[in-house]
């Protein structure tokens, strides 16, 4: 207790008092339990929340990683970047996702009213949305391109009227180079259907025309000994090229077709590497011949 002397030490009077009051406040303060039985319970929820965003990420990615693998050994062509990307973005978007998740928990125990900021970010959203759907669109598009596995960088593909090989494979846009060197840069949104000429073997398909006055059997023989050769010195070709016989006949010729499978990509080279085998062997065919004739 204490006992003022005079008026004049009431202002000392009274700020004693605040002093006092202060004291017990703070007193009060650490003293109310159950403040700090509130205060330790949403620290320790707090520490769960971040131990188990971390744990989930950590399991997911885990997951995607052996998703990725099991899928990459059963790929008949394949591409390492391609598993790179769709890893990394999954990965990208698992880790933000929960990572907002965490930050709203957290916002959450600290008392902040999440209505209005969800809200916001709906409103927001929205406009976005509305502003850059051709942007969303190509966005979603690459998204599936890259998950789905459709096509790779390297692939030979047709998208409409454009066909070329695959050079870069982006979320937005994708690059395709033509044979003749023209870069086709095409949003992802406006590729609907895709040709791959690259996941399966071809089947190259050549016709030889001859003359009616050359023997069918003649003429067989040399280009199935002329194709075997092509398969001892070609690795692209799958088996010996198959000399079918007759295609069509004329009152002038008749016409042999060939075909061989090969691996993707290698088509078009095939179908010339058989022409000019044939073509030299029958060259080989009449000069020897033209020799005989001559009593050479």
């Amino acid at each position: 207790m204490y006992f003022p002397l005079n008026n004049s030490d009431g202002a000392a009077d009274k700020a004693f008092k605040g002093v006092l009051t202060l004291k017990d406040k703070i007193w009060n303060w650490f003293t109310d339990v159950d403040m700090w039985e509130k205060l330790m319970f949403s620290c320790l929820r707090i520490i769960l929340i971040m131990v188990i965003t971390r744990l989930f990420i950590r399991i997911v990615f885990k997951f995607i990683d052996h998703s990725l693998e099991r899928h990459e050994e059963s790929r008949i062509n394949l591409n390492p970047r391609r598993f790179v990307t769709v890893g990394a973005l999954l990965k990208n978007i698992i880790t933000i996702t929960s990572n907002f998740i965490m930050i709203m928990l957290l916002l959450q125990e600290f008392g902040v009213n999440l209505a209005p900021l969800l809200a916001g970010a709906g409103v927001i959203g929205l406009a976005v949305g509305f502003g850059a759907q051709s942007l969303v669109k190509d966005v979603i598009t690459g998204f599936f391109i890259i998950l789905e596995d459709q096509f790779a960088v390297g692939d030979v593909i047709q998208t409409g009227t454009l066909k070329g090989t695959v050079e870069i494979i982006g979320l937005r846009t994708t690059r395709l180079v033509s044979w003749t060197g023209e870069v086709h840069i095409i949003p992802n949104g406006m590729i609907t259907n895709v040709t791959n000429y690259s996941l399966n073997n071809a089947l190259a398909v050549v016709d030889i025309p001859f003359s009616n006055q050359k023997k069918l059997d003649d003429s067989l023989a040399v280009l199935r000994k002329s194709m075997q050769e092509l398969k001892d010195s070609s690795e692209a070709m799958v088996s010996v090229p198959n000399v079918l016989g007759i295609q069509s006949i004329t009152s002038s010729e008749y016409v042999v077709r060939i075909i061989a499978e090969t691996l993707p990509g290698n088509r078009a080279d095939l179908e010339r590497q058989i022409q000019t085998y044939a073509k030299e062997a029958l060259e080989e065919v009449e000069a020897r011949q033209l020799s005989e004739a001559n009593g050479g």
